[in-house]
């Protein structure tokens, strides 16, 4: 008894062990990767993937998966870009309408995800990879192929005002993960989603609709897109179809590396936080020591490998598929 709960604790603690031991590792390798401007350059880059992961971690956790998050955050992005220039392209004009119907966007955008997969009973990774195509041809439609960009003062000061030495969108981002962390532990669907993955069938049988709770899932998801989207946008200033690129890889893998399963009922939005450091830790050290960029890609996906086998419990699974 004792000897499971030792590994059910390791196996909870392992991503922040990991994570701890990356910044120790590239601390020893170079000394300025400690320094305050390092983590806010690691910040700044983990910001707008963190936003795409803590949506994507709604889904997973109710056994489900999101690969439309691309499409997702290039639709957002370019209708905010859109609505934000007509209506004068200053926040602190009507300008900041665009933001709200940015993230309603997210979420008709989701819920019309979940409907596809929920309502034509398809699976989740066929219906998100399928609106996730459908968004990319609407962002291009939209655009035509052309940058917008968005040069507004008070928007690019998520990027450019600083506090305490980290740029406004990582402490505007944190009050998104403290809202996420609150639907997921505070709130009725929040709990649904756990029951969801748990076991579907227990869940139908004690009189949860299912089938809403998945498509209020995707729903949610599709809001934490809407803010990836804004967050991509502040960075660098411009919106387009490329807009979303990346983030499919860097959201997944970040819900897994931080531990939560894939195969849904565990894990959560803190799990989630310190995935998506881990993945920035290693990008950013790797950086930092110089490697060039085809060996970055080959040890970031050995250390993903270690980071996974170190914080799941494979035992538990009958078959890998």
């Amino acid at each position: 008894m004792s000897k499971l709960s030792g590994r059910a604790d390791l196996q909870k603690w392992a991503p922040l062990l990991v994570l701890v031991a990356l910044v120790v590792f590239f601390a020893v390798l170079n000394p300025n990767f400690l320094s305050v401007r390092n983590f806010a350059r690691i910040s700044i880059s983990a910001t707008a993937p963190l936003m795409v992961a803590l949506g994507v971690t709604f889904v997973i956790i109710m056994g489900s998966i999101d690969l439309s998050m691309e499409g997702a955050v290039a639709v957002c992005a370019v209708v905010f870009a859109w609505v934000f220039l007509a209506l004068g392209g200053s926040l602190a004009g009507p300008g900041w309408l665009a933001v709200p119907l940015c993230l309603l966007v997210g979420a008709v955008y989701g819920a019309v995800n979940g409907a596809v997969h929920v309502g034509l009973r398809i699976p989740s990774f066929m219906a998100s990879l399928s609106m996730g195509f459908v968004g990319i041809g609407l962002s291009l439609l939209m655009t035509g192929g052309d940058r917008i960009r968005v040069e507004d003062p008070t928007f690019r000061a998520l990027l450019t005002e600083r506090y305490f030495g980290f740029p406004l969108m990582v402490h505007v981002a944190l009050l998104v993960l403290l809202v996420a962390w609150f639907i997921q532990s505070q709130t009725a669907i929040g709990r649904n989603f756990y029951a969801v993955g748990g076991g579907e069938e227990l869940a139908h049988a004690s009189g949860l609709d299912v089938r809403r709770v998945r498509i209020a899932g995707f729903t949610i998801a599709g809001v934490f897109y809407a803010f990836g989207a804004l967050f991509a946008v502040a960075q660098i200033g411009i919106a387009e179809t490329a807009t979303g690129n990346n983030f499919m890889f860097a959201s997944i893998t970040s819900v897994v590396v931080g531990g939560t399963a894939l195969w849904g009922g565990s894990g959560g939005v803190w799990n989630t936080l310190i995935g998506v450091l881990i993945v920035n830790v290693i990008n950013n050290g790797m950086v930092v020591m110089g490697l060039p960029r085809y060996i970055q890609d080959g040890v970031l996906g050995l250390l993903v490998i270690i980071a996974v086998v170190l914080s799941t419990d494979r035992r538990s699974l009958s078959l890998v598929k």
